[in-house]
Formats: C-alpha cells, structure tokens, sequence
C-alpha cells in the first residue's frame, strides 16, 4: 500500500511538471502576490523602529541615555531580568520535565495554565498578584505579620516578570524534551548512570538549542515588562522603575528621554534575539 501510494505521487508530480513545462511566466503572478504581501508585512514592522532609531542624532541620544535616571532605569531592569531569568529556569525545567515525560490526569490542565499568562493581559496578571500577595491578599494576609512586605518592591518587579516571562521557557523546553529520543537515556541506564547524571550529562546537552531559545525569549519578555510591574510594583525610581515603566512615565513629559530609553530597548532586544538565533546554530 506504501508503495502503491508512493508510485501514484510520483507519476502526479510527473504529469504537474510536464504540464507546467513550457510556461514558466504561469508563476510569476503567485510570487508577486507573496512578495507584496510579505514585502507589506516588513515594511510594517520596519518603518516604525526604524523612525525611533532617526528620531535623534546619535550625539542626542548618548547625552541623553548618560542622565541619572535613565541609568537608574537601566541598571534596575538589568539586575531585575537576569534575577527572575535565574529563576525562571530553576524552577521552569523541572515543570518542563513533568510535563513533557510524565502521564497523569490534568496533565492538560496544568499546560493550559503554564500557557496562560502568555496570552493574558499583563494588567490582569498584575491584579491578580497584589490579590495574592498584597497586605490583605490570599497570601500576603500571612506574611505581613511576619514583617514581609512583597508588594511595590523590587521583589514584585522580579515576580512581575517571572510571571508573564516563564511560559516561553517552559513551553521551549518542554518541546525540547518532547522531541527527543528516550533511547539517550535508556543507553545511559544501562550503563549504571543514575537518573541525575543522565538527565545531567545525556539530556540537557542534547535541548540545550531549545533550553537557549527559550530562556533568550523568556529574558528578552522580562526586559518588556509593563503592566503587570507596574499594578504589582508600582512607579519608584531606583526601586521599581524599569526602562518600559520609564518609557511609559517619560513618553506624557519628555519625549526625548522616552525615544531615548526605547532606542536603548531595541538594541538590547534585538541583541539578545541575534545572539539566540546564532547560539543556537553554533550549539
């Protein structure tokens, strides 16, 4: 039957390119139309950033990155994404792994709720972190006794950005482990590795493309971070101001300096995409 199937898609393809022989202007309408269409798409993504990059001369924009508290904002969203992307990974690859090679009832579920903050708006996330973790919140009710305060402090910036960064980590490394071939690990076993080791030594090096792209876009989401800070954390510079709460307040008073901290973001955004993209062909 395979073949049968196989012999009946070669003579189709036989008789297509016989018929389209000869009348080679027969697809060029169709690479016209693609053309304009993704030629449209770029154009619409390219022109914008391209506006912010020539909105000041290069001269303007080092005068006005070098100002305090565009540099607060800076150092700030630095240590805070390198902070959760930490965390992000030490607590994402165990969920990757229980819910890629482990079988149990609600396992949909539970990949439902990894996948939703990526498409909930970061506003609602912020709502719903002060709910929980506020002075009256489910959970903060507890804590405040205790003298712990989470939120408006940097804390809440990095559990902000935990919260609506980890999906692309976990939802990167969860497909890489799915694609990859139980027979590594079963090899190991038999050579008396333990499961640590194996898992160590045998399977993170061969995700570790995927464990790169994912923790890549889970970083460059934490740098980008705005409405779930900003509800959970608040506006306090040199506390909680990250470079896109700076470019929210700045963009109502001062243009310059918010197409300053925006051009700023685009490189390091673009940069940590590139530096992905080429790591992850080099791995």
């Amino acid at each position: 039957m395979g073949r049968a199937h196989l012999a009946f898609t070669r003579s189709f393809l036989r008789r297509l390119q016989q018929r389209n022989k000869g009348k080679p202007w027969s697809r060029w309408p169709a690479r016209i139309l693609v053309g304009i269409l993704a030629g449209s798409f770029f154009l619409f993504l390219g022109i914008p950033l391209a506006s912010l990059l020539l909105r000041e001369p290069p001269a303007v924009l080092w005068t006005l990155v070098q100002q305090p508290e565009v540099l607060e904002a800076l150092q700030l969203s630095m240590l805070t994404t390198a902070i959760s992307i930490c965390l992000t990974v030490l607590f994402g690859l165990p969920v990757a792994y229980v819910l890629a090679r482990m079988h149990f009832p609600g396992r949909r579920l539970l990949e439902t709720l990894v996948t939703l903050p990526t498409v909930l708006p970061p506003v609602v996330a912020g709502v719903a972190l002060l709910l929980t973790f506020g002075r009256m919140g489910l959970i903060g009710r507890y804590l405040s006794p205790l003298g712990i305060t989470l939120p408006f402090t940097t804390v809440a910036v990095i559990m902000a950005q935990m919260f609506v960064s980890s999906p692309f980590f976990v939802n990167s490394a969860r497909a890489g482990l799915e694609q990859l071939d139980t027979r590594y690990e079963q090899a190991a076993y038999t050579l008396r590795a333990s499961p640590f080791y194996a898992f160590r030594r045998v399977v993170l090096p061969l995700i570790r493309p995927a464990l790169l792209s994912g923790a890549g876009l889970a970083w460059a989401r934490a740098l980008g971070e705005l409405g779930a800070t900003i509800t959970f954390a608040g506006n306090f510079i040199g506390t909680t101001q990250t470079m896109p709460i700076a470019v929210y307040i700045a963009a109502e008073t001062d243009l310059d300096t918010a197409v300053v901290i925006s051009v700023v973001l685009l490189a390091v955004s673009f940069g940590v995409l590139l530096a992905v993209r080429l790591g992850r062909n080099r791995v």
